[in-house]
Order: C-alpha cells, then structure tokens, then sequence
C-alpha cells in the first residue's frame, strides 16, 4: 500500500504540545542549474484550512501546483522561501547548500515554529524536529512546502530561460535531461551552472573544443610544420636499420 498524504504526524505533535508546525521541504537538489529553494509552511490548526490535493510536488502537474500555491499562500498561518545560489552549492555542497536555505526560510516566517516536520533532512535549529522519508507525500506540512519550493524555483527557471534560451531551461528546469546536456557540450556552463556536478565539469572539457594538427606522416609535412630542413626530416624518419647503418 502506498504512502498517503496525512495529519498524522502533526495531530501527534499537537498531542505533545507543539502548537506552530512548519512543515520544511526543499527544490532543486539534483538540477545541474541555478539554485536550491526551500520553503516552509505554517499551516492554521483547525480543520477548515485544509486544501484538497495535497501531495508531493513531484507528483502533480505545473498547472495543478499553480492553483495549490496560491490557496496555500491564502491559507497558510505563515509561509516564506529562501534561496542558496549555484556558487554557494559548489562552495559547500547540495546537502549543506539545502540545509541552509531551509534554514534561511524558516528565519523568515511572520510566526516562529516550535517544531519543525521535514522531508528526510535534520537541522542544527533549536526547534524540536521530526524528519520524515518522502515527508512530501506523507505530511500535510511538508506537502505544502514542496509545492511553494517546487513553484517558485520553476519561476526562477522561466526567468534564467530568458537569458540562456539555448539551454531549454523552461522546459528541463536546469536538470540533467538530453536536451540540456546536449546544449551543454555544445555551449559549454554560464556562470549559473553547478561546475561541482560531474556533468557539468565533463561539458566544460567539450566546450572547450581543443583541437590537434595531425602529426606529420612525411619529411616535407615536417618540414611545413617545424621549419626542419629535409635533410634532417629524413635522417629522423629513417628507422632503425639506418640507425644501424649509422652505428656501423
């Protein structure tokens, strides 16, 4: 039986006496472009908030996120986002990098959480903290949180596409399709890239286009090439029995 979306885990946290549940979930960890946003979500206790369709953003349409995102910000208790850019990736790495933006958009929410639901990820925050494996689609916390990270790093996107148009990042979103390798082979990285992802390093390599001259295969090619005169292209090109003849 598959995971379903719930108010399991923070009916069990009221229980306990948490009253302001951020649900914490993050966008972007594999892409090859652009950053990693996180949002978190503080959602009203009482039943009449809750928002039909709810589930892992991963799972639902672009179309179908947009509508959830917006009752979601109509709803919530308190919401926020929070970036960490392509550099700072590279700097630290993604789980750090993600860590980081979720705590940046926790700090930012109109209303301090007390404990914190998060999609598999623990964080050095004083808050109690419960971290849930595919929290996304099992949380009604976490849930919300993945569509608002998911929706405004795909606005991030359409905007980069704006400017790199030839990396089809409308339509990949900066992750590692055919399409954006493809493009990165032949264009090479922007500034924009992760170069610490594997892919994005080897494609700095092929963009480079280094290029050979055949090695010459006769006296006068080695004499265009190197300004060596024949006489000397020949006694190099000679082989070995001239080198014995010579040694006798």
């Amino acid at each position: 039986m598959g995971r379903m979306c719930s108010s399991r885990y923070e009916r069990l946290a009221r229980r306990l006496g948490w009253q302001r549940i951020a649900g914490v979930d993050e966008a972007g960890r594999g892409a090859l472009f652009g950053p990693v946003v996180a949002a978190a979500v503080i959602l009203p206790p009482k039943a009449g908030w809750r928002i039909p369709g709810l589930d892992d953003s991963k799972k639902l349409s672009p179309a179908r996120r947009a509508v959830l995102a917006e009752r979601i910000r109509e709803r919530a208790r308190a919401w926020a986002v929070a970036q960490v850019e392509s550099s700072r990736i590279d700097a630290w790495n993604i789980l750090e990098a993600s860590r980081q933006a979720m705590a940046q958009a926790i700090a930012k929410l109109g209303v301090a959480p007390d404990y914190l639901l998060l999609d598999a990820i623990s964080l050095a925050l004083p808050q109690e903290q419960r971290p849930l494996i595919h929290g996304d689609a099992r949380s009604f916390s976490i849930a919300p949180a993945s569509i608002l990270a998911k929706v405004e790093r795909d606005h991030l996107l359409d905007q980069w596409h704006d400017v790199y148009p030839q990396y089809n990042l409308a339509r990949n979103k900066g992750y590692g399709t055919p399409d954006h390798l493809a493009a990165l082979r032949l264009h090479g990285p922007t500034p924009q890239h992760r170069f610490s992802y594997a892919p994005v390093r080897e494609a700095k390599c092929w963009a480079a286009r280094a290029s050979q001259q055949p090695l010459p295969l006769d006296p006068e090619s080695l004499v265009a090439a190197g300004g060596m005169s024949v006489g000397a292209a020949q006694q190099t090109d000679a082989g070995p029995e001239s080198w014995q003849d010579r040694a006798g």
